[in-house]
């Protein structure tokens, strides 16, 4: 990194989110879990140096079983960030969370398997995971939202799921009978990994499509949740860009204390 000074701040993005930050470079960040999706973009926003990583990698080339989540959370932190901000798509479990609305979840469920979810496979590791996201993250994106007139859900849970299928109309309605609101692919494991390198972690996501089971006749289609979040990408880009400004430099968070007490195998980046 040369014109940069190390970034504090990253944004992990999804579908659309591939030029994020005018006037950047890209960095190359070797990982012990082998390479990211791509190079970390460091730019400026508001004279604040922010990274980014395009989770799906250029193209759109990794599918979500596919994502390399530990080397893309180690990259971020290796090249300092401290604070990650995660937007994504998201299907709808609730009838009044239509396509367009933005949601800020509190809570996760993992339904993921055959992912590599830990980067700690030796020694008595055990973080802490009770409330999933960061709360001054989170707080900060709903004050910022509601600031320049943004409508926005605070709370709900995302059930993350396998993919790249979308759900059946039985598992849509067996996840909305468990109280749960969104379903993604991509949530887990990058927040325990987060979690796990005592990262701030806030999810954005922007719904997209109501899932199968809301309605006779739903169903969704990859076309169909690509042009809404392109309608609605912009709109997403510029709450993010006025967060990471909004982000306090020392937040009161405990995030940054998950390890503290604990006896780790290796230490992190």
């Amino acid at each position: 990194m040369t014109t940069q000074a190390r970034p504090d701040v990253g944004i992990i993005g999804g579908t659309g989110f591939y030029a994020l930050l005018a006037e950047s470079e890209q960095i190359t960040v070797d990982t012990p879990f082998g390479p990211p999706s791509g190079p970390v973009t460091v730019g400026e926003v508001g004279g604040r140096t922010v990274a980014f990583l395009a989770r799906h990698g250029a193209d759109h080339r990794f599918p979500p079983h596919t994502i390399n989540y530990r080397a893309n959370i180690w990259a971020l932190r290796a090249a300092g960030v401290r604070q990650v901000l995660a937007p994504c798509a998201v299907g709808s479990l609730l009838p009044e969370l239509g396509p367009g609305s933005l949601v800020v979840p509190d809570q996760i469920v993992d339904r993921t398997s055959g992912r590599h979810r830990t980067y700690y496979d030796s020694g008595a590791v055990h973080v802490s995971f009770a409330d999933p996201y960061c709360p001054v993250g989170r707080e900060t994106v709903l004050k910022t939202a509601r600031e320049y007139g943004s409508p926005v859900t605070d709370g709900g849970t995302t059930v993350v799921i396998d993919g790249p299928r979308f759900s059946s109309r039985a598992e849509s309605r067996w996840y909305a009978r468990q109280g749960w609101s969104l379903v993604n692919m991509t949530g887990q494991p990058e927040a325990t990994l987060a979690r796990e390198l005592a990262l701030c972690y806030t999810s954005i996501a922007l719904v997209t499509d109501l899932d199968a089971g809301l309605a006779p006749g739903d169903e969704v289609q990859q076309q169909n949740v690509f042009q809404v979040f392109a309608e609605n990408v912009e709109r997403l880009r510029a709450l993010l860009l006025r967060v990471v400004d909004a982000l306090p430099r020392t937040p009161a968070c405990r995030c940054g204390a998950t390890l503290e007490g604990i006896d780790l195998p290796f230490e992190p980046a």
